[in-house]
């Protein structure tokens, strides 16, 4: 799309009125709380679904590439933040068996076929956290930074100065964040050890990918149940999860020294990427953060109505169920938690309350992703049916679990309670409880002792082996540099190996092949 075009369709997004939309979002949520009294929105049995992106590459050089649009309509993905960004949404599902296969199945074979067709454009699709080897001939920071500038005029004859990303989906959506008059609550930069990068907009989110499970509860009234749970799991589980120890080498800063930057960065760089992109640190919290404990449905409706609005986006009337709340809907795409509440639907049928859980990056293969799936939900439906005590664990410690592992992964010093009560740090002991409890949760929904271990074989086998992806890539990246390679050489070495790895086992293997008996 033309610079100019995609600058008037910012300008249209940014002369929505600000005090309107949130008044017009709060009786939206008036709408939902009527519904969830009639019990629209529940329903027989939780169902499951998932979220899943990717980013592109060239698959002789591992390079990142933009990904044409027209390919992504083929392939019947959808377009994320960045050009080489693409993202797949499952159909939801029964959480059972059938269910879970069902799943499993539908990112297999959507898979496949992209992977044939962005072959034959001599490209790949990568499951990774964050990606590490910039377009060839470009460095990473000034393809996350480059932007232009137009001036638009408004209707009354004003001129409006608009800024738009180079590499950035031509989603209104994502531009108007940094030209409305509230993109100074954004950070706009990013901040981790040895890393420091400032942009006009947000695009260097782009860095960063993810998976995110959902669960719909059955009984909306009972979503602050699950999700006080899933705030205690969000540390456990990230620990699990963590894949992005490194940037590209460029975003290093000059003075850093691969010893440095070996000893002091963190196993999942995701997490500060996102939030210091889109938090100012002199707002407080920040949009993006790990949410309190909630207590009634209706409490996690106001909070999302009553969130800072960002970008106002102007709203269509639909004929889908959740039309009926339009304003809503549009405000909850910027209201970013790491386990969020979620109200919609399409048909009134299928209206359903579900928690969005986002902590998780991409990992290595399918099946590795699958089993996070099936550990979430089937910890939501087994800490809550049985009544964990875990949920007594005070809520500082959960979120300090949460950073905990963002920095430290497996090494991590977590905090957990037993199933009998029992407060512990011991790593071990955590992880037999939890995934006791995710396979207690499976089995409950209909799957056999055997296929509720083999779904969670991948996240067994990293706590016996104490590897993570994360930690994979880091002892590659150090024992290369040990050798004498210069540290950019081993990050894109390391990369490399990453993607041969994942060639090999993304549909049919896991990460348990990857690190050997």
């Amino acid at each position: 799309m033309p610079e100019e075009e995609l600058a008037a369709r910012v300008a249209d997004v940014l002369s929505v009125d600000d005090e309107v939309f949130r008044e017009r979002a709060e009786r939206d949520g008036e709408v939902i709380k009527d519904a969830i009294g009639d019990g629209v929105f529940d329903n027989p049995q939780a169902i499951i679904g998932f979220e899943y992106e990717f980013y592109a590459i060239k698959n002789d050089d591992c390079a990142l590439r933009r990904v044409p649009r027209r390919l992504l309509e083929l392939i019947g993905f959808e377009k994320e933040l960045g050009l080489h960004n693409a993202e797949m949404t499952t159909s939801p599902q029964p959480l059972n068996a059938y269910g879970l296969l069902a799943q499993e199945s539908e990112v297999k074979a959507r898979l496949q076929t992209a992977l044939d067709v962005t072959q034959s454009e001599r490209m790949r699709l990568v499951s990774d956290a964050l990606w590490t080897i910039p377009p060839e001939g470009e460095d990473a920071r000034t393809y996350l930074t480059d932007s232009i500038e137009r001036t638009i005029t408004d209707a009354d004859g004003s001129e409006r100065p608009i800024r738009v990303a180079t590499n950035m989906s031509d989603s209104a959506r994502y531009h108007a964040m940094a030209n409305t008059d509230r993109a100074d609550v954004a950070g706009m930069h990013i901040d981790a050890p040895h890393v420091s990068l400032e942009a006009d907009t947000v695009m260097p989110e782009s860095l960063i990918t993810s998976i995110q499970p959902h669960y719909q509860v059955s009984h909306a009234p009972d979503l602050p149940q699950y999700f006080n749970y899933a705030l205690r799991v969000a540390g456990p589980l990230l620990a699990l999860g963590v894949n992005s120890p490194f940037f590209p080498a460029d975003l290093y800063d000059d003075d850093a020294t691969a010893d440095d930057i070996l000893a002091d960065g963190w196993m999942e760089h995701r997490i500060s990427v996102f939030e210091t992109m889109l938090n100012d640190p002199a707002t407080g919290g920040g949009k993006v953060r790990f949410p309190r404990d909630l207590e009634t449905v209706e409490e996690a409706i106001d909070r999302i109505a009553a969130d800072a609005t960002m970008v106002p986006m102007p709203v269509e009337q639909g004929e889908r169920f959740d039309d009926q709340f339009p304003h809503f809907r549009r405000k909850h795409g910027t209201y970013w938690r790491w386990v969020r509440p979620v109200f919609g639907g399409p048909t009134r049928s299928a209206a359903n309350a579900r928690i969005e859980f986002r902590p998780i990056p991409a990992q290595p293969t399918v099946r590795d992703s699958i089993s996070f799936l099936a550990a979430f939900a089937g910890l939501m439906e087994s800490l809550v049916r049985l009544e964990h005590p875990v949920v007594e664990l005070d809520w500082e410690l959960a979120r300090e679990n949460f950073y905990a592992a963002m920095r430290d992964g497996l090494a991590a010093d977590l905090t957990w309670i037993t199933n009998d009560g029992k407060e512990t740090t011991d790593c071990l002991e955590l992880y037999e409880d939890l995934l006791a409890h995710a396979e207690d949760g499976l089995t409950n929904r209909g799957l056999t002792d055997e296929q509720a271990a083999k779904y969670l074989y991948p996240l067994r086998r990293r706590v016996r082996q104490g590897v993570t992806p994360a930690s994979w890539k880091h002892d590659h990246v150090s024992e290369a540099v040990a050798d004498g390679t210069s540290l950019p050489e081993a990050i894109e070495t390391m990369q490399r190996q990453y993607v041969r790895r994942q060639t090999e086992t993304l549909l049919e293997g896991s990460f348990a092949d990857w690190i050997g008996e």
